[in-house]
């Protein structure tokens, strides 16, 4: 989810961007701009479309380190995100600074929060990717999807200040036929500080309009919002898509060259996209780690016509006006082998999130309670419990794949659509002869629900219709 800055921090970056203002302005004004394709028919509406996706650690990742996975890692980046989640919807205000001025330049701050800069902590959303074409002729780049984020970015030359290592080369505006910079006057501009939670900047020397899209582990990029054409498929006709074009991406994204953005919002690849295809997409998340090297692929689908499956269960999407473009359900029940925990109904009255970005469910801590004790009778009777780790603190000794007797949870919402979980879904394996149950308690008053137990559904996001549904077993 999208956090702000410290404003020592955007101080510094917005300094040394605006050092090199003039050799990207120049970069910038050499690149030809014609034949954009734009859908101006509101009715045209192909056939979805469909593209792999991978786990950043999957068997078959091209994204994946060549360093051993580390579990300790993974739990840091999810609390990283979680906080940032939970800070957003606590609606804190950050600290402002004053407008930054060059002789050739000025670019106006946003109001930021107040968080340290940190490094080596990855991106949160980093989790699955899918490979997209960008401008005229098309170059692909393998992208992170984020439900949580709504302003798509990918990295640019000439990387005036920094750009991480990616496995795709880096994208060269110049080579592109299509692309343009958006003005600050433009519409799209003007809608970024709902989009990103910061304000745009203006480029005095070209005009153009500079975003700053910033996450709770304080990974950030700065660039110009910019505008070329997209294309998913070879086969498929391209689309106009706005996105930002980075010239200083700072955390640890892995390889990937950026972020597409899937939440509810108009600068979205979902907004941008559904007076063509719809407003509608679903995916299924492949099971994570390389560990699971029989697992089947995923995919994203973008259109209504994914929606089609008669499988589907679905529940209302709710809204929240502190965060319109995060996907909310009504989480009413939960249930191990079959019966229901025992806790209150009161108790899973907080915000509950869906989140492709985010790997362990959290859970109130009255819920988590009710659901560690209920799990824990029948897992304690066939198998040792084992230590904790970190804030995984329900774990058991033994494999995933030696456990036969797992009781199955399921997570019922409301209308009855439920994620009736399977022990990989429920059970995540830390190390050998060490298995935790994939949950955690949430110190603070929300639910999330994450893309762990996701993992293998088909889940289709209605958002026309303001519903969201989940089809089991749903990966290719």
């Amino acid at each position: 989810m999208l956090q702000r800055l410290p404003s020592a921090v955007y101080k510094m970056r917005l300094f040394w961007f605006l050092v090199f203002s003039s050799y990207l302005a120049i970069a910038s004004s050499v690149v030809e701009v014609q034949g954009m394709y734009f859908d101006n028919d509101p009715g045209h509406k192909k056939e979805d479309m469909q593209l792999n996706l991978y786990h950043v650690k999957g068997h078959d990742s091209s994204l994946s380190s060549t360093s051993p996975f580390s579990f300790s890692e993974m739990i840091r980046n999810d609390e990283e995100r979680v906080r940032s989640l939970h800070s957003t919807l606590a609606n804190k205000e950050g600290v402002s600074y004053s407008a930054i001025t060059s002789s050739s330049d000025k670019l106006r701050g946003p109001n930021l929060v107040n968080t340290p800069l940190k490094s080596g902590l990855s991106l949160g959303s980093g989790n699955y990717y899918v490979k997209i074409g960008l401008g005229t002729p098309a170059k692909y780049f393998s992208v992170i999807v984020d439900t949580g984020s709504s302003l798509s970015w990918l990295q640019c030359q000439p990387c005036v200040i920094y750009c991480h290592q990616q496995v795709d080369p880096i994208f060269t505006p110049s080579t592109s036929k299509t692309y343009k910079t958006l003005p600050c006057s433009s519409s799209q501009c003007s809608s970024l500080k709902a989009s990103t939670l910061n304000a745009p900047g203006c480029s005095n020397a070209t005009g153009a309009c500079v975003y700053k899209a910033s996450y709770g582990d304080t990974s950030f990029s700065i660039g110009y919002l910019s505008q070329d054409v997209l294309t998913l498929t070879p086969s498929e006709t391209p689309s106009s898509f706005v996105y930002g074009c980075g010239q200083d991406n700072q955390g640890l994204f892995g390889k990937a060259a950026g972020i597409i953005g899937l939440a509810n919002d108009k600068l979205s690849m979902l907004g941008q996209l559904s007076n063509k295809y719809g407003n509608a997409f679903s995916y299924c998340l492949p099971t994570s780690f390389s560990q699971h090297s029989s697992s089947p692929s995923g995919f994203l689908s973008i259109g209504t016509s994914s929606l089609t499956s008669s499988t589907y269960k679905f529940t209302p999407l709710l809204k929240n006006p502190r965060i319109p473009s995060l996907y909310f359900l009504d989480l009413t029940t939960i249930t191990v082998a079959g019966k229901p925990i025992v806790v209150s109904a009161s108790s899973y009255n907080v915000p509950t999130i869906i989140d492709s970005g985010t790997v362990i469910t959290r859970l109130p801590e009255a819920v988590y309670n009710a659901l560690q004790k209920s799990f824990v009778t029948i897992m304690s009777k066939k198998y040792a419990q084992a230590p904790g780790f970190s804030i995984l603190d329900t774990c058991f000794k033994g494999s995933v794949k030696g456990m036969s007797t797992v009781p199955e949870i399921e997570m019922i919402f409301h209308g009855g659509a439920g994620l009736p979980l399977e022990p990989h879904n429920s059970l995540i394996e830390i190390e050998k002869d060490l298995t935790c149950l994939a949950f955690a308690r949430s110190s603070n008053p929300i639910s999330i629900i994450g893309n762990y137990q996701q993992q293998t559904f088909k889940v289709a996001y209605d958002v026309a219709n303001s519903k969201i549904g989940f089809a089991a077993r749903g990966c290719n």
